[in-house]
């Protein structure tokens, strides 16, 4: 009998799955690389990137109202464009995940010991370890009680973003916002930036910072009346994503300035807790320290909600090893993939900068999401409800922009994938 998931996700669940992947190092920590990037122009390259995000949505929306499995784009690839091609969509989207979760603990960590009056780092690592074994407990019992977790995790991130943003824009109408330097001045850096290519980079930055929605598809088995909640799920998941994106964008850069905004987020993992220090309502910094607190934990719970699927998703297809599938059946939780994948977590817990980590990422969900539109591309006809349009700027942008990426990151990047496909060659041939 072929292990198979519980659908117990309704849109309200889905919803908040998709905010509590995208709300995160997106918003707090994004927004800031890219702001040093691209100057004010960071504003356009988020408009961009959610155009960009919406093109690959509707795609990932037509192919999991089709075929609503776990393993997103995995799935899709082998069923659409060859084993290959979705092993290379599952191989990264485990490679770059696992490492941006490991980045998510410890930021997670980082931010907890900023908000509150320890200032040890050398806690940072054990609590960063403690954080990825409780978020794979909460994981394995079950997608009922991870969905309900994240549900409190998510309703707090978006209370703290908003108040940021509704004094802040206070602040800035009243007579202190007289010496905001202006979003439009942001311009000249984009000049700067040898004719636009800061603000390219800028949205294959901002791009990653979307991507989020995905996990929505990824859990496509689990998700209840998969043909209309899927889609509306993701609808509604980017447009309130963009929306908060662009306020806190304006208001960061409102308070900062981009100059400000850039070098604040080289030199802290918590830039709009700097930015709300600028306010004249203390209340306020404690309130985004703590939002940046539950974003990191809600990213890394969905992180291996949506890497433990994939796994067992190869497991399910001989990928991985047959094992990997296993369901525990009081909870329908795939619990072996849940472990294996929380142990990969901890390994990496040390690697990596942020900018590094978050550049892999955006080359890697690029690819990642290149096959998506492909595979969208391979739809008949009577499975389309978008036009296939789409797919095709999908596509292209992500070819596009995968590029624009710091030259080093992508050299690895196509490493990484060969390396993968030779491993798929000799795991098989040694089962075979």
């Amino acid at each position: 009998m072929t292990p198979a998931l519980r659908r117990e996700v309704g849109l309200a669940g889905a919803v908040l799955l998709g905010l509590g992947s995208i709300l995160g190092t997106g918003v707090f920590v994004g927004i800031g690389l890219a702001g040093g990037i691209a100057g004010s122009m960071v504003v356009v390259a988020i408009v961009f990137a959610g155009g960009l995000a919406f093109c690959n949505a509707a795609s990932s929306a037509q192919l999991a109202a089709k075929h609503p499995v776990s393993g997103g784009t995995y799935e899709y690839g082998i069923l659409l464009l060859g084993p290959r091609i979705g092993f290379v969509a599952g191989w990264m989207f485990l490679c770059a995940k696992s490492a941006s979760a490991a980045t998510a603990a410890l930021g997670f960590a980082s931010h907890l010991f900023h908000a509150s009056v320890i200032r040890n780092e050398q806690w940072v690592m054990p609590v960063a370890i403690v954080a990825v074994i409780l978020v794979t407990v909460v994981v394995a019992m079950g997608i009922r009680r991870a969905n309900l977790v994240n549900s409190i995790i998510v309703s707090i991130t978006i209370g703290g973003l908003l108040a940021f943003v509704a004094v802040g824009f206070s602040w800035m109408s009243g007579p202190n916002g007289d010496s905001i330097d202006p979003i439009v001045d942001g311009a000249s850096a984009f000049s700067i930036r040898d004719g636009g290519v800061g603000l390219l980079e800028a949205t294959a930055l901002m791009f990653v910072a979307y991507t989020g929605y995905g996990r929505i598809a990824t859990l496509g088995e689990e998700v209840r009346s998969p043909r209309t909640t899927i889609p509306w799920a993701i609808g509604v998941t980017l447009v309130v994503s963009a929306m908060l994106y662009l306020l806190v964008a304006v208001v960061a850069i409102g308070l900062l300035g981009t100059e400000g905004l850039a070098a604040v987020t080289a030199a802290t993992a918590a830039p709009l807790e700097v930015a709300a220090t600028m306010l004249e309502t203390p209340w306020v910094r404690w309130v985004v320290a703590i939002a940046a607190v539950t974003a990191m934990l809600g990213v890394l719970l969905n992180l291996v909600l949506g890497l433990s699927r994939v796994a067992f998703a190869m497991g399910r297809r001989g990928d991985l090893p047959s094992g990997v599938a296993t369901v525990r059946e009081s909870t329908g939780t795939p619990i072996v993939a849940v472990i294996l994948v929380g142990a990969v977590i901890l390994g990496l817990v040390t690697i990596g900068s942020v900018r590094t980590t978050w550049s892999f990422s955006a080359f890697t969900v690029l690819v990642y999401y290149g096959i998506t539109n492909f595979a969208a591309l391979r739809l008949a006809p009577r499975d389309r409800f978008l036009p296939r349009g789409l797919a095709w700027l999908g596509l292209l942008g992500c070819g596009f922009l995968a590029f624009w990426v710091d030259w080093r990151i992508w050299t690895i990047g196509l490493a990484v994938i060969a390396a993968g496909l030779l491993w798929r060659w000799g795991f098989r041939r040694r089962r075979a």
